[in-house]
């Protein structure tokens, strides 16, 4: 039960050959709360950082759905190694299209480069002078920032040091900036219940000066420099959304694999029978249940990216109802695989309360997963107003 539609694409076999050697140093990655050089290594030879890269900066360049399955399989060996490949990927996606390839092959067209980056700060401001900017802030959550050259960092643009500068529907303009890490300071901070390998740290910045070829607009047309499908039809926010689903499948898939390996040898203590745990009519139904579950969930994301991606290779412009399917099944998909992982800890008794077995520290990456913004339930809202004809009223 442990392969599930597998493709013959290079870059998901390669990551389902590194299962067994990233599983078995799963307990360093949690205990030195990063990815080991072992692990960094592979990941790096096999290409596994570089597949939303485009190919003019040496990037992979894959398709949608060989992404989802090469993250989806590395999560099932370890959910903070898949995290920090689908975040690199997604960063990668949304700046080394957009700047200028001198700049783009600096950042990302090493065979180790790797670039982490917290989400939106208000406390951030890059003001405009002769040649860049003078940026000060506080960022959070940089996910493989300590394997990482470079730091991404989104601010609101400033204009004269105090007027903040506005686009031409007056809202005010947000912009990516790229950095050296030895120019931040980096803030140890991560220390979480789950996904503790992907050192998602802190960093901050005061006056420091970037260079204007070292920033971008994400998703602006006049700042887009590849026109490949993936990067006109898809951003980096779709492709973060379909990372943390393949990443929350992969975690329920394990739990479910390994706890049908239980169910063959564990007996109920005290029960005085000499029967086993998949002998249990309640846990027979529980398992086909959540099996359900977890196959309903991962064919829904399949087959909506998976269909975007055959309308975005024949350059059919993606509608708001599009964008809305691809937020509606990455964000169900997140909650389905927590239920599911829920089911089978509880399934599991006090066998899953030990740190030696397969099922806690999943149970805890998938709960510290699902408190990401892209599960949360408030988006049901937003796409349920896009399919009933209602302004959303935020990002899609």
């Amino acid at each position: 039960m442990t392969t599930r539609n597998p493709t013959n694409g290079v870059h998901d076999k390669a990551a389902r050959d590194l299962v067994p050697m990233i599983a078995a140093l799963a307990d360093r990655v949690e205990r030195e709360r990063e990815l080991p050089a072992e692990i960094l290594t592979a990941l790096h030879k096999a290409r596994l950082f570089h597949m939303l890269a485009p190919k003019e900066v040496g990037g992979e360049q894959v398709d949608v759905v060989t992404f989802f399955h090469a993250v989806e399989a590395i999560a099932t060996a370890d959910a903070s190694a898949a995290w920090c490949v689908g975040q690199a990927n997604g960063i990668a996606m949304g700046a080394a299209a957009y700047l200028d390839n001198a700049v783009a092959r600096e950042i990302f067209g090493q065979s180790t480069s790797s670039v982490a980056s917290g989400p939106n700060s208000r406390a951030a401001k890059a003001v405009k002078v002769k040649g860049g900017y003078r940026v000060t802030g506080k960022w959070s959550f940089a996910s493989g920032s300590r394997h990482s050259a470079f730091l991404g960092a989104h601010c609101t643009v400033f204009e004269d040091g105090a007027r903040a500068a506005k686009d031409a529907d007056g809202r005010p303009v947000d912009r990516t900036m790229l950095f050296a890490k030895s120019s931040a300071k980096v803030v140890d901070n991560w220390r979480v219940m789950g996904l503790k390998g992907t050192g998602s740290d802190n960093y901050e910045v005061e006056n420091l000066f970037v260079p204007e070829a070292y920033s971008y607009t994400r998703d602006a047309d006049a700042d887009r420099r590849v026109h490949a499908p993936l990067y006109v039809h898809f951003n980096g926010f779709n492709m973060f959304g379909l990372s943390f689903s393949a990443v929350a499948l992969g975690v329920a898939r394990a739990c479910m694999d390994e706890f049908i390996k239980l169910a063959a040898e564990k007996s109920p203590q005290g029960s005085g029978w000499a029967w086993v745990l998949r002998d249990n009519a309640v846990v027979q139904s529980k398992v086909a249940q959540a099996e359900a579950q977890w196959s309903a969930s991962r064919a829904l994301v399949l087959d909506i990216y998976g269909g975007l991606w055959a309308k975005a290779q024949a350059g059919v412009a993606f509608t708001l109802n599009d964008k809305a399917r691809m937020r509606m099944a990455s964000t169900w998909a997140m909650n389905e695989a927590c239920k599911v992982v829920d089911v089978i800890y509880r399934a599991a008794g006090a066998t899953a309360i030990f740190e030696a077995n397969p099922f806690e520290r999943r149970f805890r990456d998938i709960n510290c997963a699902s408190q990401q913004g892209q599960a949360a339930q408030s988006n049901f809202e937003l796409v349920g107003r896009v399919f009933l004809g209602v302004a959303p009223g935020g990002r899609v």
